[in-house]
């Protein structure tokens, strides 16, 4: 949806434009951010797109809603693998439940840690119109592993002027389509607003398409996100069309820069055309769109493990999709430290506590007996105060990384954490998935490929209906 301008001025960005779109960009304070991190990406680099519906300011004529508060309507991940030629938008279900870590609010304070809780809710923590992009960077850095390098907010306007921009984007609606599935609150079906068809769309009625949810496909918000992911690839693939040049590049770069709100590294046209630019070698057919991977739970959306965990570390590795390494400059240290990895892992002097963080009876002590498989001393296997860990934590105390490091290679997608106590603590969450006999924990497919719903053709069921046209 609104995700959609970050991509295209991703496509469009030209160094000239930034004299004249500095005054545009709006920034968030980094002060909301956790000082809990993941480690520094050593490949490919992470940024998060926000699409936000806030009914604020002039998007207060495209919304259809009321109030001031701003939202999340969709979210995604991109990764930019290290060789810039490749690229993989992860999109997160603003519906699916997850873990929220303390964020900030207006006046200062930090909120409790949240679980079980919807991921877009972590948008509105302070109830304020321009939202909270910093506790959604929080949320995802927990949620996956990975550090978030950027993140940058689009809104409802800057969208539809973005559409407006390149003369609109084709479409096809398989059926024709009124104000009542655009709103199911109306209370009845309303006037027609799309007809049965191929069509080019473009403004408010661009962003009626990708809002849609109810009259098309399966009604679901899952099936929207795939929607939007296939205009996204459309939008981008119009750009390349016309040619980037001053004619068609100042109105799309306009739009673009009016409608964002970015991290302070990223605080100036001249800093984020000139990222942009880093990226001009990312063809849409290397540009993969995918859901992480999850299941209805009642009427949100859980996330499966250990297959999102496995995505996670993926790209933690810099592997595309398929298993292969994209690494750029510094790949070759990368594949040295996984080489490394891959060497059997010694515990030989390393005395860890291990804690059973699940509902699952006897797994504290089938970890247990893994690590001493591996050479570690135990010290004891107990129940976690809390059976509510999604992700296997571990934390160690003054100079012992090193060592928790080594046991983190057992442990895909652990969180490590630095505590004033000594030793290392071992507590597993819910997305450890146990070793088979003489594998290591949590061990990827042999053929390094990640199994996932792939929409890297940017087709959806919507298409098929309409025939011929197609986004790929």
């Amino acid at each position: 949806m609104t995700t959609a301008s970050f991509l295209v001025l991703v496509a469009a960005g030209a160094g000239w434009l930034y004299h004249r779109l500095d005054g545009n960009i709006t920034t968030f304070g980094a002060d909301g951010v956790s000082r809990d991190r993941p480690a520094p990406n050593t490949g490919g680099s992470n940024v998060l797109v926000i699409g936000s519906d806030s009914r604020s300011g002039k998007n207060s004529e495209l919304g259809g809603g009321e109030g001031d508060v701003g939202r999340s309507d969709t979210a995604f991940l991109l990764h930019i693998y290290g060789d810039r030629k490749h690229a993989l938008a992860v999109s997160v279900p603003r519906d699916a439940l997850v873990d929220i870590p303390p964020c900030r609010l207006p006046d200062g304070s930090w909120t409790q840690p949240r679980t079980n809780t919807m991921f877009n809710s972590a948008f509105t923590v302070g109830e304020t119109a321009e939202g909270n992009p910093a506790c959604t960077q929080n949320t995802v850095e927990k949620l996956t592993g990975l550090r978030v390098d950027h993140t940058v907010v689009v809104d409802f306007n800057g969208f539809a002027k973005m559409t407006e921009a390149v003369g609109g984007v084709p479409v096809c609606v398989p059926q024709d389509l009124y104000q009542g599935d655009l709103n199911p609150n109306l209370g009845h079906r309303g006037k027609r607003i799309f007809t049965k068809g191929q069509q080019t769309v473009e403004g408010h009625k661009a962003l009626d398409y990708v809002r849609l949810r109810h009259g098309i496909g399966d009604g679901s918000d899952i099936g929207r996100i795939k929607r939007q992911q296939a205009f996204v690839s459309g939008l981008i693939r119009k750009i390349k069309e016309q040619g980037v040049n001053p004619t068609t590049l100042l109105p799309l770069a306009t739009a673009a820069t009016e409608s964002l709100t970015v991290d302070p590294e990223l605080g100036s046209a001249q800093k984020l055309l000139s990222f942009a630019m880093g990226l001009k070698d990312i063809d849409l057919h290397n540009t993969a769109f995918v859901t992480v991977p999850w299941r209805y739970q009642g009427a949100r959306v859980a996330i499966v493990h250990p297959a999102a965990d496995t995505l996670w570390a993926a790209l933690r590795a810099d592997r595309t999709l398929d298993g292969k390494d994209a690494a750029g400059e510094g790949g070759a240290k990368k594949k040295q430290d996984e080489s490394a990895s891959q060497e059997p892992v010694s515990g030989a002097g390393i005395d860890v506590t291990v804690l059973n963080g699940t509902h699952t009876p006897g797994l504290g002590s089938r970890v247990a007996d893994t690590l001493r498989s591996s050479g570690f001393t135990v010290a004891s296997a107990t129940t976690a105060p809390s059976q509510e860990h999604a992700t296997t934590e571990i934390s160690y105390g003054p100079g012992q990384e090193e060592k928790a490091r080594t046991t983190a290679r057992l442990f895909p997608g652990a969180e490590l954490h630095e505590g004033t106590a000594p030793g290392i603590t071992v507590t597993v969450g819910s997305s450890y998935s146990e070793p088979s006999p003489g594998s290591t924990a949590s061990a990827p497919p042999a053929d390094g490929k990640v199994p996932t719903e792939v929409s890297d053709d940017a087709r959806t069921a919507d298409d098929d209906a309409c025939a011929k046209l197609s986004y790929g």
